[in-house]
C-alpha cells in the first residue's frame, strides 16, 4: 500500500508542476521555491505543538488549493504560485514519508513515524 501511495504523491507532484507550467514564471521559481515552504519547521525553536502547526499549515493541501484558488479568482498570479508551490512541495515531502505532524513529536506523522520501516 505504501507504494501505492508513493504513486499517488508522484502524480500530484507531476500534478503541481503541470499547474506551475500554465503560469508565466521562469522555471528556475519553481527550484527556488520548491522547499520554502519547509521555513515553517522555524516553529519548532518554539516548542513542538507550535512547530507541528506551523509545519501543518504550510503542508495542507487543503490550504494550497485553496490558496490557488483564490488567485485564480482574484486573477493574481504571484497567490497562485503560492499555492502551486505549497501543494507541489507538500507532494513531494509525502513521497519521501513526511506527513502531517502530532503535537508530541517531530518524527510522529499522519503517515506513521519519520525513520521508522
Amino acid at each position: 500500500m505504501k507504494i501505492v501511495l508513493k504513486l499517488e504523491e508522484l502524480m500530484m507532484f507531476l500534478l503541481g508542476i503541470f499547474a506551475f507550467s500554465q503560469l508565466s514564471f521562469s522555471w528556475w521559481w519553481f527550484l527556488v521555491l520548491i522547499l520554502l515552504p519547509d521555513i515553517s519547521m522555524l516553529g519548532y525553536f518554539v516548542n513542538t505543538k507550535v512547530g507541528a502547526i506551523a509545519y501543518n499549515v504550510f503542508h495542507h493541501k487543503g490550504i494550497a488549493i485553496l490558496v490557488y484558488v483564490v488567485g485564480m479568482y482574484f486573477q493574481n498570479e504571484i497567490v497562485q504560485l503560492l499555492g502551486v508551490m505549497l501543494f507541489s512541495h507538500a507532494s513531494f515531502d509525502r513521497i519521501f514519508g513526511y506527513g502531517l505532524k502530532y503535537f508530541d513529536n517531530f518524527k510522529h506523522t499522519h503517515l506513521g513515524d519519520i525513520g521508522k520501516p
